[in-house]
């Protein structure tokens, strides 16, 4: 006979461990499961450290969803005692006409989102260590800053430990079948049915929502740390995060945390991984041509060639925004996908919102935008695997 619950969670990264302790703060029966063990780096939610800003040039929609995801980082900081969010601030460079610099412009103009306009003449002084290509503007938002990713994750999970939920680690999905009115989970050593079920399986859930017909494509992308050749860098000094709109790419960073190295990376780009499960995580020749590029040009008190790496994937979809919504047969299935590298932020709102759609078949944040019906098509299996 399979066991019994009332919500199932597939995935504990960061959309899924938020999920997790929003179902068990509300007294709910739920169970998450995870392939990997806690805040593993087989994923997207690992590489010590995220961005989070508010003056967003994605799209202006996502503005309140930040807003939310604020205030809850912050209460999860205080319900658990970790230091979670860094408020160090964020530096983004330019074209004027850009479509980076613009969004941060309406960003500011349609939320109230507190953005300075730095002068050139002004950036030595304040941001060392930048050499401002020609022609660029310069803006500082002083509420951005960045989420120790790994420690959101545990802690997420933690809590809701604390709070009745149970967790199963490194056990892989042979098999999700969706019924109109019921749902099956199979693993290598359990049988599972359950009421309702979240899925943020990352580059899995293409696999794991295989009738839905997901418009998703998964990208290798590699994190560096190169060592300073000065300590201007420093979280110490005033020193914030940093992205950078290059003719050749974007880039992003942050201050150093240790005074010997930075993290940063390129956000565009990307080799497709057919298979999330064979991701080659070694350092090819050419993975970090572009990284190297921009620091010879931007940022000469780096060294250019990287002292170690890391490798995620980013899972994106065609127009780069994501995907929260319920099934289309069976609305007790819920899912999030498609965070296209710039989702982590949103963690917290977005284990808000699934625990909502879940319980409750509708959410108050406004999320029509990320709706899967923008996109056309569904297919007509009903399993999948998320091996």
């Amino acid at each position: 006979m399979p066991k019994l619950v009332d919500y199932l969670v597939l995935g504990l990264g960061g959309m899924g461990s938020s999920a997790l302790y929003h179902l068990s703060k509300r007294g709910l029966n739920v169970l998450g499961m995870e392939q990997f063990g806690v805040a593993h780096d087989r994923g997207s939610s690992h590489g010590d450290t995220r961005i989070i800003r508010k003056a967003y040039f994605e799209h202006p929609n996502y503005i309140p969803l930040l807003q939310r995801a604020y205030e809850l980082w912050r209460e999860l900081e205080q319900e658990s005692g970790k230091s979670l969010f860094n408020p160090c601030g964020l530096m983004v460079a330019g074209p004027p006409d850009g479509e980076v610099i613009q969004g941060v412009h309406q960003a500011s103009r349609l939320y109230d989102v507190s953005v300075e306009n730095i002068s050139t003449m002004d950036v030595t002084d304040r941001f060392p260590g930048f050499q401002i290509p020609p022609g660029f503007e310069v803006t500082y938002e002083p509420e951005a800053g960045f989420l120790f990713v790994e420690e959101c994750v545990r802690t997420q999970i933690k809590c809701a430990l604390s709070q009745g939920a149970e967790v199963n680690l490194n056990e892989k999905i042979n098999s999700v079948v969706i019924h109109d009115q019921s749902i099956e989970v199979r693993t290598d050593t359990q049988h599972y049915s359950a009421s309702g079920m979240i899925v943020t399986a990352g580059a899995w859930s293409s696999s794991c929502l295989q009738e839905l017909n997901l418009p998703l494509e998964v990208v290798r992308k590699l994190l560096f740390w190169n060592r300073v050749k000065q300590p201007v860098y420093n979280l110490d000094s005033g020193n914030g995060g940093f992205f950078f709109d290059m003719p050749y790419g974007e880039f992003y960073g942050f201050p150093s945390l240790d005074g010997k190295t930075i993290k940063l990376a390129e956000h565009t780009g990307g080799e497709t991984v057919v298979d999330p499960g064979k991701l080659n995580r070694e350092l090819m020749a050419d993975d970090a041509t572009l990284v190297s590029r921009f620091i010879n040009e931007v940022m000469s008190e780096l060294e250019p060639i990287p002292k170690r790496h890391a490798t995620c994937m980013y899972t994106r979809t065609p127009d780069g925004h994501f995907i929260v919504d319920r099934h289309s047969r069976n609305p007790a299935v819920v899912y999030g996908a498609g965070f296209s590298g710039h989702g982590f932020k949103f963690a917290s709102v977005i284990g808000e919102i699934l625990a909502d759609l879940a319980t409750q078949g509708t959410t108050g944040h406004p999320i029509d935008f990320l709706s899967a019906s923008r996109f056309a098509g569904e297919g007509n299996s009903v399993s999948g695997s998320c091996r």
